[in-house]
């Protein structure tokens, strides 16, 4: 699906002037363009499949390197991704932490990075983004076990309602072996041993 930028800089200036605002002036001039550009960036994962990241896997007996073969989980820890939450439509943004059990077939992780940022970049509430990227991963990857910790900070706790500039919400998905949160511990504290603190949208 493709933003409709003519349309969203339509409503913009609607918007400006149902503010009060003049949308002529100099200094909105050109803020219903820069909407359009960032309305097309912020939502480009609507309607996009994910698992299409997924589908270029390696086989980890027969593959270039089978003397390689993991012997405990795959974990790529501080992957930065920034969404916007449906309910206020402001941005909510932090790291994301994945782990998986690998079976025969493994995938290059950069496509763990791909398969955030798609699912991401849609109207978002956090807790169904970790469910939305753990699914994506345990129903498209040879995978025995999957675990995604996200930690984020949201512009409607920041910078509005109660204001609380340094709150960070902590959302825990699993599938398979390591929904037993006795199997996933080992992850949750290396995960835990080094992971800054989420930013707050716009710093």
């Amino acid at each position: 699906m493709t933003v409709d930028r003519a349309r969203v800089e339509r409503l913009t200036r609607e918007l400006l002037e149902a503010i009060g605002e003049d949308p002529a002036r100099p200094g909105l001039r050109q803020t219903p363009a820069r909407m359009g550009e960032l309305y097309a960036e912020f939502f480009s994962g609507v309607g996009e499949d994910p698992a299409v990241h997924l589908e270029r896997t390696i086989s980890v007996s027969h593959g270039p390197a089978p003397d390689t073969l993991p012997s405990g989980a795959v974990l790529l820890r501080d992957i930065r991704f920034r969404s916007v939450c449906e309910h206020h439509l402001l941005p909510f943004a932090g790291l994301a932490h994945i782990a998986y059990l690998p079976g025969e077939q493994v995938v290059g992780l950069g496509a763990l990075v791909k398969v955030v940022e798609t699912l991401a970049a849609r109207p978002q509430v956090q807790e169904r983004l970790g469910e939305q990227v753990a699914d994506a991963i345990a129903e498209n990857l040879d995978t025995r076990g999957v675990l995604v910790v996200l930690d984020a900070s949201h512009g409607c706790v920041t910078m509005r309602g109660g204001r609380q500039p340094l709150a960070s919400t902590l959302t825990i998905a699993a599938r398979g072996e390591l929904s037993d949160p006795a199997a996933r511990a080992e992850l949750i504290s290396l995960i835990g041993a080094a992971a800054p603190h989420a930013q707050e949208p716009g710093r």
